[in-house]
């Protein structure tokens, strides 16, 4: 006797032909390689490099439980992660959910440092797993026994059904041979990102078919992607990229997977579809993380500029003056005394003739530029390699 899934779900195939010939697709891959070895290796200052990797781990539980309902924002996650979220008991599950998480993150690292080798394999009893932790203490329907595979007929957001009960076992088995084989072998470290994120898009799409477990299916496919990410070299903060991405895309996530089904099962399009929200989204880290490093280049290129000057208050208050102007675009001179409580208290008494020395002198030393009663930090000294600018003609 076959199985139903043939009849009822002939699109899961376990079949993926990449077209070779298709040009954008394979220079966004070169692209999102190239990116991800940068990212990997872009030196921060352990502080940054620590707010940094709160913000972006923050982006990606957050989008993993928004997309189910979650209505959490990024600053609540944020405070969960340093322990200081304090809900009313009525939002407290909102908060499990979140650390449910959190807890997989966590202990998915630990599993790289402690066997690199054994998380580079996927297996149902891990895929099990996920589905147990993100279920856990969390109300759920009688019929959903969490890390269990169901036994009941589900339709998922009125418009789907899930693969046939009997054959959920199966079919997450033979997805789990299907990644682990020939289809998805590396022969060349070159091509080593592009492969993980195909088998990470891949599994995604496949247990959103199959959609084995009673609840909690979607959180547990994006376990498997940052598993498969993560494993294979991918740094942490762009390994969450593709589950913020499906976050802000929803309406079109749904219908690219609506669509893929449809299609006999041409994952092609979702892949693509992810793709570009990953490489959007690495473009957007590391620009955040090229600012950051500006920063702190400027700063310490400021402090040198001083160096010169033997230490005084009247050097000191230009410095934070012009480290002030800093956080800033063009500002107005008068409003320069209210741009912290330090400036203010140095030009409270002096007015504004000391002000303008001080201007004029940091104006001397090429740190700032200044235009019709305003003024800004010049940081893009620090900014080497760029083309010049070519003048707006008249």
């Amino acid at each position: 006797m076959g199985r139903k899934y043939l009849k009822s779900h002939p699109w899961i195939t376990f079949k993926l032909n990449i077209p070779l010939d298709r040009h954008m697709f394979w220079l966004k891959m070169g692209e999102i390689a190239s990116k991800c070895e940068h990212l990997a290796g872009v030196p921060l200052r352990p502080d940054i490099a620590s707010r940094l990797h709160t913000v972006f781990l923050a982006k990606g539980v957050l989008a993993t439980t928004a997309i189910e309902g979650n209505t959490l924002n990024e600053e609540q996650v944020i405070q969960q992660i340093d322990g200081t979220l304090d809900l009313p008991p009525s939002q407290r599950y909102l908060q499990q959910e979140i650390q449910n998480i959190l807890d997989a993150c966590n202990a998915e690292v630990r599993g790289q440092i402690n066997d690199p080798n054994w998380a580079k394999h996927i297996c149902s009893s891990k895929i099990k797993e996920y589905n147990s932790q993100v279920l856990k203490g969390l109300d759920v329907e009688n019929d959903v026994v969490p890390g269990e595979f169901r036994s009941h007929s589900v339709v998922v957001g009125n418009v789907y059904r899930g693969a046939p009960a009997e054959d959920c076992e199966y079919l997450v088995d033979r997805l789990c041979e299907w990644l682990n084989g020939s289809d998805f072998e590396c022969q060349d470290n070159d091509l080593t990102i592009p492969t993980a994120l195909i088998r990470a898009i891949v599994a995604h799409v496949y247990l959103a078919w199959i959609h084995p477990f009673g609840d909690g299916n979607g959180r547990t496919a994006r376990l498997v992607e940052l598993q498969v990410l993560f494993s294979c070299g991918i740094p942490l903060p762009a390994a969450h990229l593709l589950s913020d991405h499906y976050n802000k895309t929803r309406t079109q996530y749904y219908r690219e997977l609506n669509h893929a089904s449809k299609s006999g099962g041409d994952v092609i399009p979702f892949i693509t579809y992810a793709l570009q929200g990953f490489l959007d989204g690495l473009r957007e880290q590391l620009s955040l993380i090229r600012t950051q490093q500006q920063n702190v280049a400027w700063e310490n290129y400021v402090h040198d500029k001083f160096r010169q000057y033997k230490p005084s208050p009247t050097q000191k208050r230009r410095r934070d003056l012009v480290l002030e102007l800093t956080k800033h675009n063009w500002k107005q001179v008068s409003d320069i005394p209210d741009m912290s409580p330090t400036l203010a208290r140095e030009y409270a008494n002096a007015g504004e003739r000391m002000l303008q020395r001080d201007l004029n002198a940091i104006n001397k030393m090429d740190l700032i530029l200044r235009r019709h009663g305003e003024v800004r930090a010049r940081k893009e000294l620090i900014s080497a390699f760029l083309p010049a600018t070519t003048p707006t003609p008249i």
